[in-house]
């Protein structure tokens, strides 16, 4: 067996189910207040992020729904699992970022700009912003602190575009849509009343819908990827190379072929040519030593498949 660390053997990643929990507390408290607050100012970039959050809300929702049904043991009928439910349900959730969240905030600052009211006191504004900022910071702080224990000194961008874990980097990106969101949603809140101006609040509804299309385009992006199927990391293929081509019983190997099924799931296909010497009998013996020996350098590839080449 090869001496050198296999790519798996860093500590156990982080869940990230912890993040999707703090963001599901945060933004359903922070919805409720910001309908609220809506209500009794009239503020157009107040409703647009209380949609915002709700959306939120719902978005965390269908995470959690769909990291429970990802968990679920391989049947009859799928019999490489349900990893990818949890990709699915994260592409869903990119898709309510950009139609309602997005969607909803542009048209609401379109009618508020065709229809301006004045604001009435913005106090319920200002209380809700800052409170609605503390939560939602502390909500992006530990969304960061799991993305950047799972990346692992990586750069943020590289490790966004390669991280195989949606149910992280979606929170992470939620959160920070929402803080900018605040911030422009408190400009907008500021500079209409400060200076009578009420067609600024709707000017900051289309600034925070154009923040949310932004970031639910970079997601949809990611988890389209995800849900189409991506191949291991290269020092992951070169690993399980080096374990198949040490088996004495193997002459040649071809590079493997792979696909991701969760974030902790992978699915691994090498074509092998075995010593021609072999029998059947030895050549089956060696394939089953092959792959033992495959996922016990690699336990998070649930799935390796020899195919013996003449």
């Amino acid at each position: 067996m090869p001496s050198a660390t296999p790519p798996s053997a860093a500590p156990e990643q982080p869940s990230s189910k912890v993040a999707i929990f703090g963001a599901l507390a945060a933004n359903l408290a922070i919805a409720v207040v910001k309908f609220v607050a809506s209500y009794f100012t009239g503020s157009s970039a107040m409703l647009s992020e209380g949609i915002h959050s709700l959306v939120d809300t719902i978005n965390e929702w269908l995470l959690l729904l769909g990291l429970s049904r990802s968990q679920r043991p391989a049947d009859a009928r799928r019999p490489f699992g349900y990893g990818r439910e949890l990709y699915f349900w994260a592409f869903v959730v990119s898709v309510c970022i950009f139609g309602i969240g997005g969607g909803v905030s542009l048209y609401e600052g379109v009618e508020h700009l065709r229809h301006p009211e004045p604001l009435q006191d913005p106090t319920w504004n200002y209380w809700v912003l800052g409170i609605a900022f503390l939560l939602d910071g502390g909500s992006f702080l530990l969304a960061r602190r799991t993305f950047n224990a799972q990346r692992r000194g990586v750069g943020f961008w590289r490790a966004f575009h390669s991280s195989k874990d949606p149910g992280t980097f979606v929170v992470l990106f939620e959160d920070a849509a929402d803080l900018l969101g605040l911030s422009v949603a408190f400009l907008g809140v500021y500079l209409s009343h400060t200076l009578n101006m009420p067609a600024l609040d709707g000017v900051a509804s289309l600034g925070i819908g154009l923040i949310l299309l932004t970031v639910a385009t970079l997601l949809l992006r990611e988890t389209k990827s995800l849900l189409m199927g991506e191949p291991a990391e290269v020092d992951v293929l070169q690993h399980v190379t080096t374990v198949v081509c040490t088996d004495e019983a193997v002459a040649a190997a071809e590079e493997p072929l792979s696909s991701y099924l969760g974030p902790e799931e992978l699915l691994i296909v090498v074509r092998v040519r075995f010593q021609p010497q072999l029998s059947a009998q030895e050549v089956a013996v060696a394939v089953a030593r092959v792959q033992a020996a495959v996922q016990q350098q690699l336990p998070h590839i649930k799935h390796v498949f020899i195919q013996p080449m003449e």
